[in-house]
């Protein structure tokens, strides 16, 4: 054989290599994402259940409000999007640095900790709660201090009281969700919020529809069904179905609860002005003319929002899981990798819903309202509900990033400069000024939730992972919480 011929064979030798080479590693990654998939499903999946059912009881409770009266619809709207995005913002934004704490120790097998920062969560929460109480007491004055009219802040305090077992549901049920998705165990919490759902929608058939009980009746079925959710997770959790993270209560829980404090605050700081935002766009809108209408209008488009940002929220949780589980094990090509396939189905989910809310605005606004004034009012804002969806495909992913990795304080002041440093003054300012009316409002506040994503997308993208599996690391090794055999030798009560 020539040296020519020679060369030639070893030439071919070298391309099948590299053509093998690039075959398995094709296959590798092909592997590998669809592993990954499977894994946030199956998180994810059970999250979006339990958030779209739970969130559509107080979607069907609006839609029977809008259908009994405008002005209850309107009463029922500034209690939801003010009362309850203030006080959600707060349990719920302290209660997510359980995501944090429980997953990176479900992750580091130390399930005895799951339970303690339950029981830490619990006492920090609790604590909260009697403060905040007052706001559902005190509604009308609150309201009227607010500048709402006399009317709408009138009926907005009749209704408010009926809200307080939405606030214990978001105290004590919802960070027991969060405990029991940092172990897997999201499955039950969506067949029970689905099943709630349902005896939401036949309880307010029942009640308004057949019996005319009328606010009542549709408040009744509300806090009948969310009872439910709350008693039946308790009864998971005590029933012995998490033997190894629940030991029973504990002195142990009282034990380093500072740091769980200070995360408590960081997180809870950084989902108040995420979660406020809502609130403070209700506020900007019923300073305009026709308020009833403006409310009434917006308060829609903002549910139809938040319903399918659930499913987003359901993205978020699986994103804080799989992150905060990777660090727990000290995998930070596992934990980036899992982000980038997390993103990539969130934003496909968010075209989709993206091209349905473009596509039938006006006969969704119809569920929530017999005015037509209100529904081509919301028809007229599909464009602008379209694109901050397809945003919120992205933001919620980021920001389960965000508490996965233990980043509150940094998400914090991001969310407060890109929202009320930047959105809120551009939305008065092209509401109020330009005269751009709803509608310069929302794309104020567009603006702020755009500029909120793209920098979290950069932080995200510029982390040194390493380094955050380090943290992790040091974080564990410096605790000096009891081991489970400790625990079980300090159970004052057991499940």
């Amino acid at each position: 054989m020539t040296k020519k011929g020679e060369n030639k064979n070893m030439e071919n030798g070298i391309t099948e290599r590299l053509l093998d080479s690039n075959k398995k590693d094709a296959d590798n990654l092909k592997d590998r994402t669809w592993d990954e998939v499977k894994k946030l499903w199956r998180i994810g999946a059970p999250s979006i259940l339990a958030r779209v059912s739970s969130f559509g009881i107080l979607v069907v409770t609006q839609a029977y409000m809008g259908h009994i009266g405008e002005i209850e619809l309107a009463s029922f709207s500034l209690v939801q999007n003010i009362n309850m995005r203030f006080v959600d913002g707060i349990l719920y934004g302290m209660g997510n640095a359980l995501p944090t704490l429980c997953g990176q120790a479900f992750g580091a097998k130390q399930y005895h900790l799951l339970g303690i920062y339950l029981q830490q969560s619990w006492i920090i929460l609790l604590t909260v709660s009697m403060f905040l109480v007052p706001v559902f007491i005190f509604t009308t004055p609150i309201l009227r201090l607010l500048g709402e009219p006399e009317e709408l802040s009138y009926y907005a305090g009749k209704l408010s009281p009926w809200f307080l077992t939405v606030l214990f549901y978001h105290l004590l049920g919802l960070s027991t969700q969060m405990y029991l998705q940092a172990q897997h165990k999201i499955m039950i919490v969506g067949w029970i919020s689905a099943i709630a759902f349902v005896i939401n929608f036949i309880l307010s058939w029942l009640m308004v529809d057949k019996l005319n009980w009328g606010v009542p009746g549709a408040m009744g079925a509300m806090t009948v069904s969310v009872c439910f959710i709350f008693i039946s997770v308790f009864f998971y959790v005590f029933g012995g179905w998490c033997k190894d993270s629940w030991k029973g209560f504990s002195k142990s829980a009282l034990n380093e609860l500072w740091p769980v404090v200070k995360l408590s605050i960081s997180s809870g700081i950084m989902l108040c002005f995420d979660l406020w935002s809502g609130g403070v766009l209700v506020l900007l809108v019923s300073y305009m003319k026709n308020a009833k209408v403006s409310v009434s209008a917006f308060s829609i488009c903002l549910n139809i929002i938040a319903w399918v940002y659930m499913i987003f929220i359901g993205f978020s949780g699986a994103a804080s899981v799989r992150v905060a589980n990777e660090l727990g094990k000290g995998d930070a090509l596992a934990a980036k990798f899992s982000i980038k396939v997390n993103l990539s189905i969130s934003l496909t989910v968010g075209v989709i819903f993206s091209i349905l809310a473009l596509v039938f605005s006006e006969n969704i606004s119809h569920a929530f309202t017999s005015s037509n004034e209100v529904a081509q009012e919301v028809s007229s804002f599909s464009t602008l509900v379209a694109l901050i969806i397809l945003l919120n495909s992205v933001l919620p992913v980021l920001l389960g990033v965000a508490i996965g990795a233990g980043w509150q304080s940094l998400v914090a002041n991001v969310n407060l400069v890109c929202l009320y440093i930047i959105g809120f003054p551009l939305a008065i300012f092209l509401g109020y000024v330009i005269h751009l009316q709803v509608k310069g409002v929302w794309m104020g506040v567009i603006s702020g939730v755009a500029a909120q994503t793209l920098v979290l997308a950069y932080i995200t993208w510029r982390t040194d992972w390493d380094a955050q599996v380090g943290k992790t690391m040091t974080r564990f090794n410096r605790s000096i919480l009891p081991s489970s055999e400790e625990v079980s030798s300090d159970i004052t009560s057991h499940a």
